[in-house]
């Protein structure tokens, strides 16, 4: 007996208007997101295309805005990729409504809007507030090192660049020797009235490589010269005038191995959990405790969370409009700084003094008081378990970022468009755990 198939007629033509919305299944994240979207105040996108009298309509910021957020909630973060998806992918196709904006479009869109999506994440928090989906009683703090859109190959120590460009130097000088010997021949057979001019290229690449390295060595010089004020140091001087040894290097003289990169000169090389050494950005996140949504984030060129506790609280406060309760983080924020200003603003803290598993070493109470205050507090059985609570609420956010959103790798380029788009991934994080709570 012959087998029925279903039909297939790829030829038939649909005979009523189609509606993408009823492709995409109910429940999508993609319905969620244009949803919830259409529901926020997106008057900075518009801002900038009101009375410009502009004679090519541009496309509409709220679909340009759902389209973003959709890719980043679901792994696309390229513009070319986010382009493709929209002739490719139904859900963005949806969202979009037949609209292809090409990736040059996209990647220009969400350059022009970096600060504005801190005001849509924050705006996306207090809808969780509202929702009862979100409080401030608790919040962990925790960091992860990113990869920055730069190879650590393109970096050189100070130590290589004084020596780069003693070796470039004297290449120059001596292809510019050999130019005027050869121009010299030239015009003696030629005469002196023929072109000869025209930079070799040999030695246009050597000039580019020197300004480049002189350009990454004044930047390197700028920051330790901005070190060394900060710490009270003076031109000229050469030891500590409190007592000690003499300085091992002049004023605003970079260590050796103090490293600037070429692509990305505002990132640093850090050493990263899973890939080694690596140009990276330290992201940091503010977690609130109730349903794991990120109420914080920020980044640094700095590799160590040292410093960053009270940054974070009082970013997170910013955010959600009131000051956390109690606050965990791990070892690396366990300064007597961070520490003692909790207990000033009578923020219940609970901060590891060692990595997990190891015993703290012994804390004198008369130099470090705050932190011998927190060794009893987290010796109490009580504090054990409030302390506990750290890993699963801060971890599993950054844990979603990098293994369910795939995000690794900044696309952009500087700390201050880093830090954008950081918030962008966190908004988008935040709107698809606001549609997992929902669906629940």
């Amino acid at each position: 007996m012959a087998t029925t198939f279903r039909p297939y007629q790829p030829d038939q033509m649909q005979l009523l208007p189609q509606d993408l919305r009823e492709w995409v299944p109910e429940g999508h994240l993609a319905h969620h997101v244009s949803d919830l979207v259409d529901a926020l105040d997106l008057s900075a996108f518009y801002a900038p295309y009101e009375g410009d009298g502009r004679r090519n309509s541009p496309y509409d910021p709220r679909m340009m805005v759902k389209v973003l957020v959709y890719g980043y909630a679901t792994g696309t973060f390229s513009s070319r990729r986010l382009a493709k998806k929209l002739v490719e992918d139904i859900a963005f196709r949806m969202l979009a409504a037949g609209n292809f904006p090409q990736h040059r479009t996209l990647c220009e869109f969400r350059r022009r809007h970096l600060d504005d999506f801190g005001a849509v994440f924050a705006e996306v928090v207090h809808l969780a507030q509202k929702m009862g989906l979100a409080g401030l009683g608790r919040v962990s703090v925790d960091g992860t090192k990113v990869r920055a859109n730069a190879s650590k190959r393109k970096a050189m120590s100070y130590g290589r660049m004084v020596e780069a460009e003693r070796r470039l130097r004297a290449e120059i000088e001596g292809l510019l020797e050999e130019a005027e010997a050869i121009d010299a021949a030239e015009d003696a057979h030629y005469g002196e009235d023929v072109r000869g001019d025209e930079l070799p290229e040999e030695l246009k690449r050597r000039k580019d490589r020197l300004a480049a390295i002189r350009e990454a060595k004044a930047r390197l010089e700028a920051e330790q010269r901005a070190k060394d004020d900060a710490r009270g140091r003076k031109p000229g001087q050469k030891r500590n005038p409190k007592g000690g040894r003499p300085y091992k290097r002049e004023y605003g003289d970079p260590e050796e191995k103090a490293q600037s990169n070429f692509t990305d000169p505002e990132s640093r090389i850090m050493m990263t959990s899973s890939e080694g050494i690596q140009q990276c950005y330290n992201a940091q996140t503010a977690v609130e405790g109730e349903n794991q949504l990120v109420v914080g984030a920020e980044v640094t060129d700095n590799a160590s969370d040292q410093g960053q506790l009270v940054p974070m609280v009082d970013r997170a406060a910013a955010v959600c409009g009131e000051t956390p309760q109690q606050v965990l983080a791990d070892a690396g924020y366990g300064n007597e700084q961070d520490l003692g200003e909790l207990e000033k603003r009578g923020i219940d803290g609970y901060v590891a003094l060692a990595r997990e598993g190891k015993v703290p070493a012994k804390v004198d109470p008369k130099k470090y008081p705050a932190r011998a205050r927190m060794v009893g507090k987290l010796a109490t059985e009580d504090g054990r378990r409030r302390y506990a609570r750290r890993k699963w609420q801060a971890e599993a956010p950054i844990g979603w970022i990098k293994e369910v959103l795939g995000f690794r790798r900044f696309s952009l380029r500087g700390l201050e468009k880093v830090q954008a788009e950081w918030t962008l991934v966190c908004l988008a994080l935040n709107i698809k755990r606001l549609h997992t709570l929902q669906a629940a």
